[in-house]
């Protein structure tokens, strides 16, 4: 099509042939991973755990795997003499008519991104050759396929319980349900304490995403309820029993809640999308609030994530003028960090060296940080976005942010012209560091805040145990607050399986000297872990102490973490929920009323 209205600029079989090589590549890219997707929903029905983690992280690797497969055979079918300026100008707009149909052309405009910054120098990298901004509308893109993005559903003429086991059954899982009449009634009260005081209009519906949503132990039901002008989202958890039986574990109605569910410090979904964009349409209307950056990345489209993320930071430059400077705290040992006030990220440089007490490398710092990526992170762990050859406006960046940069990671940075580029950084969502929340609790004398802190703190850590992780470094300065109050760990140069660590107790000392002594008369191996000494650096505060003590005081025995890690080795997964206990139906007499009737209840209208 644009070769015909364009027969004299669009002349090159070359251009044409490497549109159609980058376009087959990330054909192949998402077929592979669709078929994840539906792998996980099998898993699920069977309850393989151990299987469904192992998919899930693969699956992060597919993306640059087929980015290299492509980047290998573009460089062994041509000669670099041939990959002319015209060329690339050319190859693009044969990319863009071979999308016009596409149902996937967001993220095959990024594919086609990630090829070419593979070969081309960064001054290509604007908008005549690369994707700068995205061209191809995700606009009203039909599925071809028989189920639509979402169901509808009435419940005005069939009634709400009926509708309601219409949902659940419609999925149609292999595996049976332990009582699922009792589940919907369940379902049906809670729904029914909502709406007992809103009208009812006339066009009353109910829209559910076609696709369950697969994570960890999990399937959730992603969907949302219509009255009139007025939207009100809910999701529903379906789990395994202990007899291998499904249930509805909740129904989750709370903004807040469903915020959480799908947050950055999560394992990404596995969901089965033709049309990924209209299910990140679906789930705007439900988190009015959260870019589409980061919906994209939460169901695993992650590289996708990155160039929206992109695009907005750009434009937050555009339309700012505060500068980069160094983010307030602790300053870390292995990680020169900085940040713009008025933008809610903070960049993350790796030294060029680290003072003693740390004894690792750059190398090993990024398998941690990649470790991260491809993990499990149970809601406590942040999730970063990784970025090579990042250009920054050098005007907009402190004196003093400079020196420091030149001073602990030169090799990383290099100055063109009026810019600096950072070549090699990642990018975290800002949180307030634990140890001055704590401290400024402390100061206002918010016993409240204080405890919360500490209950905080001491449930991310043992969720992360669940996954397997030991955090390493557990001071506060390693961990932050979010805006929803949740306490999450962010410092990863030190995190290590919990089934390599090996839990000691403190031997006692046979002599009086060796009980002076300043340095331990025992041996200690490079994964010796002592849970007796935490207290030593983490409990100086009196008040901090107490509540420790109340919540947490398993933390500091060898008993609790051998038992924990046997677990791990003897191939139990845990339940780590991302919700409250207490909304669970099999908690129903413990769930307080606020739970069940929220104030959250705020339609786009007020948002």
């Amino acid at each position: 099509m644009i070769q015909a209205a364009f027969p004299k600029l669009l002349r090159s079989q070359i251009a044409f042939d490497i549109a159609r090589t980058i376009r087959d590549g990330f054909d192949k890219h998402y077929r592979l991973f669709r078929q994840t997707s539906q792998r996980a929903r099998q898993l699920f029905e069977q309850g393989a755990w151990s299987e469904s983690q192992r998919v899930a992280r693969e699956r992060i690797g597919f993306y640059d795997q087929r980015v290299q497969e492509c980047v290998h055979t573009l460089e062994d079918e041509y000669d670099p003499a041939e990959l002319t300026d015209e060329v690339w100008r050319e190859l693009k707009l044969h990319y863009i008519g071979m999308l016009s149909d596409h149902k996937q052309p967001e993220l095959a405009e990024t594919f086609f991104n990630s090829v070419c910054c593979n070969i081309l120098h960064r001054s290509y990298f604007h908008n005549e050759f690369i994707f700068v901004r995205p061209v191809v509308s995700t606009e009203y893109i039909e599925t071809e396929e028989i189920a639509p993005t979402y169901r509808v559903y009435y419940p005005g003429t069939d009634g709400l319980h009926y509708t309601l086991k219409r949902v659940i059954t419609n999925f149609q899982l292999a595996t049976k349900f332990a009582n699922l009449t009792r589940d919907v009634a369940q379902i049906e009260g809670r729904l029914r304490t909502l709406f007992g005081g809103i009208k009812l209009e006339p066009n009353h519906q109910i829209h559910v995403l076609s696709s369950l949503f697969f994570r960890n132990k999990g399937a959730y039901i992603v969907g949302k309820g219509i009255n009139g002008n007025k939207e009100y989202p809910f999701v529903v958890p379906i789990l395994h029993n202990k007899h291998g039986e499904l249930i509805l574990d909740t129904v989750l109605f709370d903004h807040e809640q469903i915020t959480i569910l799908f947050s950055f410090t999560r394992a990404y979904f596995l969901v089965d999308m033709e049309v990924p964009s209209a299910y990140v349409q679906f789930l705007r209307t439900l988190l009015p609030r959260k870019p589409r950056s980061e919906i994209y990345t939460i169901l695993g489209l992650q590289k996708q994530g990155k160039t929206l993320f992109y695009r907005d930071y750009l434009q937050h430059l555009k339309h700012s003028s505060d500068l980069f400077d160094i983010a307030p705290g602790i300053r870390g040992l292995v990680m020169l960090v900085f940040a713009l006030p008025s933008f809610p990220y903070v960049f993350k440089v790796i030294k060029d060296f680290f003072p003693s007490p740390k004894e690792t490398t750059r190398a090993l710092i990024k398998e941690k940080y990649l470790l991260v990526k491809h993990h499990d992170r149970v809601g406590r762990m942040a999730d970063t976005l990784e970025y090579s050859n990042v250009a920054f406006p050098r005007h907009r960046f402190s004196e003093e942010l400079i020196a420091e940069l030149k001073h602990f990671a030169p090799s990383l940075l290099e100055e063109e012209g009026d810019q600096l580029i950072i070549k090699h950084l990642y990018i975290e969502r800002r949180m307030v560091p634990l140890n001055m929340w704590l401290t400024n609790a402390d100061q206002d004398h918010d016993d409240l805040q204080i405890e919360h802190g500490v209950l905080e703190y001491g449930n991310a850590i043992k969720e992360l145990v669940a996954a397997n992780i030991f955090p390493g470094d557990m001071l506060y300065k390693n961990f932050g607050v979010t805006r929803h109050q949740r306490v999450v760990f962010y410092d990863y140069d030190e995190i290590e399986y919990i089934t390599d660590c090996n839990f000691r107790v403190i031997p006692e000392a046979r002599t009086e000297e060796e009980e002076m002594a300043s340095e331990p008369w025992y041996p200690i191996g490079k994964y010796d872990v002592f849970p007796e000494q935490f207290g030593r650096f983490l409990l100086g505060n009196a008040k901090i102490r107490k509540y420790f003590m109340k919540h947490h005081s398993d933390l500091l025995t060898q008993a609790w973490w051998q038992a924990r890690k046997q677990r791990i080795l003897d191939g139990y997964v845990e339940d780590v929920f991302p919700y409250p206990q207490h909304i669970r139906f099999c908690n129903q007499h413990t769930t307080p009323p606020a739970a069940i009737q929220p104030p959250f209840m705020e339609t786009l209208e007020n948002e």
